[in-house]
């Protein structure tokens, strides 16, 4: 067996191993939120603690997973990605189907929440978004970190070296939705469409993902680009964006990660960047 698949095989029975548990606790509950949020993060870390017993097993130097903190070019465009690809989407449902902008229910909470309740809406603008953009997305980054030290430290790398980077980041996308699958399927991760539909939609919108994330990984040597673009995916989409937005008529269709509307956009963004995988490193360089 090549050294590379064996690392490959020995990661993944590790990490769908150590995720039986959260996923119990996660499925048995119904809830993704199952002990207030730990069972979520416990999942979230798995991929990073096979990676880790990988390379403690098979004595890999975990240098290779890409700790170093590179050019910060690449952070910053790995913050800004996922409003460029979410907010045009969000934007065109506001305006396209009636009453879906919600943002005095999501601002009302808030002013109460900072002590401002007689002004939501100058809160929620000028306090609680500034908020969320900075020190929500560090909150954010210490969950995706989990999964990006797996997925794009330690997996994608090798994977890229054994069948190239197109096929690399379709198996990386394939293998990260699949691992999300029982959080869709058995609890409640899935904003409220035909699981099927929310199933596809899923996936494509994982795989055109691990595309912008995978050129990122190669091109600065880092798994901290992923690791932020991650973070503030979950954040914007999540945090506010669903927020903002009311589930009427096809809306649910259009967004959330389990709509069309993502899957056309990060799709396009990630047309674009496989068109420059002429300007990556070679894989091997990075996992060796």
């Amino acid at each position: 067996m090549r050294p590379l698949t064996k690392q490959i095989l020995i990661y993944l029975l590790l990490v769908f191993g150590f995720s039986c548990l959260p996923y119990f606790l996660i499925v048995h509950s119904g809830h993704v939120g199952a002990g207030n949020g730990m069972a979520v993060m416990m999942v979230m870390w798995c991929p990073a603690f096979a990676a880790l017993a990988t390379c403690r097993i098979l004595r890999i130097d975990p240098a290779t997973l890409g700790w170093k903190w590179r050019p910060v070019r690449y952070v910053a465009w790995s913050y800004a990605i996922p409003v460029l690809y979410a907010l045009p989407v969000y934007l065109a449902t506001w305006a396209l189907i009636r009453g879906s902008f919600a943002f005095e229910s999501f601002a009302i909470p808030l002013g109460e929440a900072f002590g401002f309740p007689t002004h939501p809406r100058a809160t929620t603008l000028f306090l609680a978004i500034p908020c969320y953009a900075i020190y929500g997305v560090i909150r954010s980054t210490s969950s995706a970190l989990g999964e990006e030290i797996g997925w794009r430290g330690f997996l994608f790398p090798r994977l890229v070296g054994r069948v190239g980077f197109t096929v690399g980041c379709v198996l990386t996308g394939c293998i990260w939705a699949l691992w999300h699958y029982p959080g869709l399927l058995f609890a409640d991760y899935n904003a409220g469409t035909k699981p099927a539909y929310a199933l596809s939609c899923f996936t494509l919108m994982v795989i055109a993902d691990s595309f912008i994330m995978g050129w990122l990984r190669l091109k600065s040597g880092s798994l901290w680009p992923a690791a932020i673009l991650h973070a503030s995916h979950n954040l914007f989409i999540q945090a506010i964006f669903d927020r903002m937005t009311s589930p009427v008529g096809r809306t649910l269709y259009v967004t959330t990660e389990f709509g069309a509307g993502l899957v056309l956009s990060i799709g396009c963004l990630a047309f674009y960047f496989w068109t420059r995988r002429i300007e990556l490193p070679q894989a091997e360089a990075v996992a060796a």
